[in-house]
């Protein structure tokens, strides 16, 4: 196993796996596939690895390839045990997981996975379960301008969109699909010449509820790491640029000033101040007069876990909440997930959701729970599950695991482990699926909990345990 390890690190090279991942994510992944690879011509039945883990000579076309058979053979679970119990039972904090067979749900290794623990950003996968299920997949949300109560006033309605740009939509983008200056050019044309200026009303009244949750520590808003939630933002309420200042604590009111400043650059005379309507003010909402809109649902759930984006993650809860009639606010956003993940087939004892994001500390998920959730987005037989895999950051090369799996211990998981991580300070975990060399698709979670040195202590350790699922054998 040693030397296997070590030959296959030796082959591994940025310029394979970049070509690894293009060729991953080309392709989508459903139930029993996985990414195709191209096996190349020369390769040597006792040795080479399968076709699942071998580099690409050429980008796969667009499909579900099925490379994955039941008959492959299953890791020995005494075999697993032994590697994963050396590699996990470090004495650093608290440690759970599981391991199941991706296709038969089987379970091959298990450490006290019934255990809720902190889940940090691995809460995201219910998240982006409950928001595929609740909302159509390639629904977008729109921002609107409209003619308001008052003669030369309009509306900025906020739709959802907390990824618009300052400048021109950009399609190809998920951050910055729709853009505040396409908006002020659309609206500017329909406005036509204006005498006087045009005031702007900003309507966010699609949530409700307390903006920024008492769940949260204030040392984490603070640092930037969530902002209050609002129905409309830029950049996903970060500064767009290195030169700005830190997260605006009022994403709407930030959108409608810089959609003030879009306007007047199209030469139209606008009022420098934007506001909120008054109590008892009617906006009296008319005609629309123009739009811009987003990324798709499943576009920006994949962005959402690619990146672990905390925002995004709590505005994407709230719109599956009001897409079912419901209020667009912490409680009900997170009443949502959890019914969804229990109507899905995923045991829900024990199971806490304080928010969306896993920032809360009181959030408590176990390691069985998030298993079931991958193995839902996997081998699901409802395909709009299998939208957020294309999310899932790749060992070594993208999302929060491009600096990962890029030394000799870990390298076996490099461009073939695809896993959510979460991170908070004594917290780290990490979930997600490899196709190990016998070509068995393997489902795992490992959680760390009460680590009194920090997380960088035992990220070695969690990446070594993935990395171990991908080189098995285990026999």
């Amino acid at each position: 196993m040693e030397k296997h390890r070590m030959s296959r690190t030796a082959r591994l090279s940025r310029a394979v796996l970049l070509t690894l991942v293009l060729a991953a994510l080309a392709i989508p992944v459903g139930i029993n596939t996985v990414p195709a690879f191209v096996v190349p011509p020369d390769a040597q039945a006792e040795q080479s690895p399968p076709a699942a883990q071998r580099p690409p000579q050429k980008l796969s076309p667009l499909g579900v390839i099925s490379n994955l058979s039941k008959d492959a053979p299953l890791p020995t679970t005494s075999q697993l045990a032994v590697l994963l119990d050396a590699s996990l039972g470090a004495p650093i904090g608290s440690m759970t997981g599981q391991v199941v067979d991706g296709i038969s749900g089987q379970t091959l290794y298990d450490r006290q996975s019934e255990r809720p623990v902190i889940p940090g950003s691995n809460l995201k996968l219910l998240t982006a379960l409950s928001v595929l299920k609740n909302i159509d997949s390639t629904k977008r949300f729109s921002t609107r301008v409209l003619a308001g109560a008052e003669p030369n006033q309009i509306v900025l309605q906020a739709g959802g969109d907390v990824l618009l740009g300052s400048g021109a939509s950009t399609p190809e983008e998920i951050n910055g699909h729709a853009g505040l200056q396409t908006l002020a050019q659309l609206t500017a044309k329909a406005l036509g010449k204006v005498s006087t200026p045009v005031s702007v009303i900003i309507d966010d009244s699609l949530f409700s509820g307390p903006a920024l949750s008492p769940e949260w520590q204030p040392e984490d808003v603070a640092a930037g790491e969530i902002a209050p939630i609002y129905p409309i933002a830029l950049n996903s309420a970060q500064p767009e640029s290195k030169a700005s200042a830190g997260r605006p604590q009022d994403a709407a009111l930030a959108a409608g000033q810089a959609f003030v400043a879009a306007l007047a650059k199209q030469g139209v005379a606008v009022s420098s101040e934007v506001d909120r309507p008054q109590a008892g003010q009617s906006t009296n909402k008319g005609a629309e007069l123009a739009k811009v809109e987003s990324a798709t649902i499943a576009e920006q759930v994949n962005y959402m876990l690619a990146n672990s984006d905390n925002y995004l993650a709590e505005v994407l809860a709230r719109l599956a909440a009001v897409q079912q009639g419901k209020a667009g606010d912490f409680t009900e956003a997170t009443a949502l997930t959890t019914a969804t993940i229990g109507a899905l087939g995923i045991a829900t004892d024990g199971l806490v959701l304080a928010d969306s994001s896993g920032l809360a500390i009181r959030d408590r998920v176990s390691a069985a729970q998030l298993t079931q959730a991958v193995r839902a987005m996997t081998s699901s037989d409802n395909p709009v599950l299998h939208a957020a895999l294309g999310g899932l950051p790749i060992g070594g090369l993208t999302g929060t695991l491009s600096q990962r799996f890029n030394d000799p211990a870990t390298a076996d998981g490099a461009g073939l482990v695809r896993a959510k991580t979460g991170t908070l300070n004594t917290v780290l975990t990490l979930s997600g699926y490899v196709v190990d060399r016998d070509g068995r698709l393997l489902v795992f979670s490992f959680m760390a909990n009460d680590l009194s040195n920090g997380p960088a202590s035992v990220r070695p350790i969690l990446d070594k345990s993935a990395a171990i699922l991908a080189g098995c054998g285990c026999r």
